[in-house]
């Protein structure tokens, strides 16, 4: 299938999206590893993913705000999360066992344990910084699978739940550990219903870069930090002591989260002068993420303070403006930033100048709105 086809056969499906942390290229070269302990866990997860990529695809119906999707109304006080996580026990089936539900005590498990509190902490969010009730904005409940497959290095969001391998112990660790890989597959989940960015080239990867932004900020948000103290790292703490890098991704740097032996070096471009032209992981989605979320971090610590006060207010304008088409481009996706800050802080503020300049130095001109 060429790269058009496949851009149409995404775009055309009626199914949800399959989306999962951790990128193709970096399972790839675990599974080219001469050391089975790495690469038959590995190659069974690229196996698994393949699969599912196959069976679930983007479906072209815009949820946007325009389109019927509430905001909070009323007190958001009344707004309460509705938590299930579900055990699959080593098997590849979902949802699992039922094992603990909204309002419960913690159990004994302690992934059970951090994806109830990595939904909350992304519920919470959603709710108090951008008045968004739940996933949907209309309060969908948050469900969770965990212990998914045998050594399964992943985590995914399949457009209905998340699901969590434990990793292999060897290069990955449990998958619930880093609460910004939960609030990034959850984000699927919202741009799904609002933007519905395709999963292709660069609005695939505007879907990913979306994703690892509120991530990043569902951690800052937890520890109160400042754009100034944040690390910036997606997935810090998922990789072993065995690897050497640091995270998955890095939003401040990116392509330099990890130099390993084993997994070969971060790809990521942090400007447009270094894109990468590939017709492997959708078009390069995991990779050339790395443009708009460098943008992100150049506007977030130029405006200083609290990155979701600002920044983070004006990409959540963005993706539910309503104003994105399924197939935008980086271009695109700036020229409506560009046209959320101005419309939200003025077309002469220092916001709507920070936006520009974040995306100059990038490498990106902003489309006209």
């Amino acid at each position: 299938m060429d790269a058009h086809s496949e851009r149409t056969a995404c775009t055309q499906s009626v199914h949800p999206v399959f989306c999962s942390i951790v990128p193709p290229h970096v399972l790839d070269h675990l599974s080219r590893s001469g050391d089975p302990t790495l690469y038959e866990p590995a190659r069974r997860t690229l196996e698994h993913d393949a699969l599912q990529r196959t069976r679930r695809r983007i479906t072209t119906v815009r949820m946007t705000a325009a389109a019927g999707v509430p905001g909070v109304t009323g007190e958001d006080a009344d707004k309460k999360p509705q938590r299930t996580i579900s055990d699959a026990a080593h098997r590849e089936e979902l949802p699992g066992t039922k094992v603990r539900s909204e309002g419960e005590e913690p159990t004994d498990d302690a992934s059970v344990n951090r994806a109830y509190a990595g939904l909350g902490a992304t519920f919470e969010l959603y709710l108090s910084v951008f008045s968004r009730y739940s996933i949907d904005g209309a309060g969908m409940p948050l469900d969770a699978t965990v212990h998914y497959g045998r050594n399964y290095g992943n985590a995914f969001w399949d457009g209905e739940r998340m699901v969590f391998g434990d990793g292999d112990g060897e290069v990955f660790r449990d998958f619930t550990l880093p609460v910004d890989v939960i609030g990034h597959e959850l984000t699927h989940g919202v741009t799904q219903h609002t933007a519905n960015l395709a999963y292709f080239g660069q609005s695939g990867a505007l879907n990913e870069s979306v994703s690892d932004v509120f991530g990043s900020l569902i951690k800052q948000y937890g520890l109160a930090q400042t754009a100034e103290q944040a690390d910036w790292l997606i997935g810090d703490g998922l990789f072993t002591d065995r690897v050497e890098g640091t995270a998955l991704r890095s939003m401040k740097a990116p392509g330099t989260a990890y130099d390993d032996d084993v997994l070969g070096k971060d790809p990521q471009p942090a400007t447009m002068e270094d894109y990468v032209h590939t017709g492997s992981d959708n078009g390069g989605v995991h990779i050339n993420s790395g443009i708009p979320n460098h943008a992100f971090h150049q506007l977030a610590t130029d405006l200083g303070g609290h990155a979701w006060e600002r920044a983070g207010q004006i990409w959540y304008d963005t993706l539910t403006s309503g104003d994105l088409t399924p197939d935008a481009d980086f271009a695109a996706f700036a020229g409506a930033t560009v046209s959320a800050a101005g419309s939200r802080y003025g077309d002469g503020s220092p916001e709507r100048e920070a936006v520009l300049k974040s995306w100059s130095e990038v490498g990106v001109t902003p489309a006209e709105a």
